[in-house]
């Protein structure tokens, strides 16, 4: 686990934006570890947040001329990264969507810049992928690209119902259908390192065994 993806999970989990447990998923699964970016809910905290999100895109070396944040949460990780890549020389636009149309003033559903040429996609995480393809279709029809799919953790699950799981996770068949990266700031995997490494904090170590048989049901290969 590199630094950046260590140093963030450790990050989430002292924020309590990961926590452990027993949480009921979107896909009706009993997960012991549940992560809501909604949590990162002050200054200091969001700002820090926003510099794990504008490190890993740079770093992933993807093209990219602006950023769109599909509504809700989507909106504040866009805006926020867009102000963490400005302070490290790298200014570029950015836009968001509205969940309805404003029928007065300058209308339409998209607020910000102009879409156009190659835009990274910001989110928090992906469960079905509905909010990918209505970004992607909206950045289509606006004459733009969607280059890429930036969000803060991968879960690394197989979708699908436990009696019919799919061969490949939700952030895999993003990447398949449209045939761009999905960028993730960390995963599943980084996150069992992290308790792995929790040493004699029985605290987290207690969740580890939990979290081996979950990724070990659902994980993604």
């Amino acid at each position: 686990m590199s630094n950046l993806r260590q140093e963030f999970i450790e990050f989430s989990v002292k924020a309590g934006v990961i926590r452990f447990g027993d949480f009921v998923t979107k896909a009706g699964r009993n997960s012991p570890y549940f992560f809501n970016a909604g949590l990162f809910n002050d200054g200091a905290n969001l700002g820090k947040l926003a510099a794990f999100y504008a490190d890993t895109l740079i770093n992933s070396g993807v093209e990219f001329d602006m950023l769109f944040g599909p509504a809700y949460k989507g909106i504040t990780l866009a805006s926020a990264t867009a102000v963490a890549l400005a302070a490290r020389g790298r200014n570029v636009p950015f836009a968001y969507n509205r969940k309805e149309a404003k029928d007065h003033g300058e209308g339409g559903t998209i607020v910000g810049a102009e879409l156009k040429g190659k835009v990274v996609i910001i989110d928090d995480v992906i469960s079905a992928g509905t909010s990918v393809r209505e970004s992607v279709e909206m950045i289509r029809a606006a004459g733009a690209t969607p280059c890429a799919v930036l969000i803060a953790l991968d879960r690394m699950e197989r979708s699908g119902k436990d009696d019919a799981l799919s061969a490949h996770s939700a952030v895999q068949e993003v990447s398949n259908t449209y045939n761009m990266p999905v960028v993730s700031i960390g995963n599943l995997n980084d996150l069992f390192d992290y308790l792995s490494a929790a040493g004699a904090d029985a605290q987290l170590t207690q969740y580890k065994q939990a979290v081996a048989a979950y990724r070990d049901r659902y994980g993604a290969v």
